[in-house]
């Protein structure tokens, strides 16, 4: 059970007009817009996800030149076995 706050009763009403049908159930309602909420977010993350291989794409090799040959094996040399 929740509150219905002035938001949520917005939120409800909204929905409602979004899907007619169930306009006289809260409840499903609610489930909708649970759903409609979860697309959302999922949707949001896999932009952010596209977003941050976009950015590791552009800049791969970008660096090639700054480290010269056998950078990391000489790093390396100095580390505990």
């Amino acid at each position: 059970m929740i509150t219905e706050t002035d938001e949520i009763a917005s939120a409800l009403n909204y929905a409602a007009d979004q899907w007619p049908d169930e306009r006289n159930s809260r409840g499903k309602l609610l489930v909708h817009l649970i759903e409609e909420g979860h697309r959302a977010l999922r949707k949001q993350r896999e932009a952010a996800a596209a977003k941050r291989r976009e950015a590791i794409r552009r800049s791969s090799g970008k660096y090639d030149d700054v480290y010269e040959e056998g950078y990391l094996e000489k790093l390396r040399e100095d580390w505990p076995a």
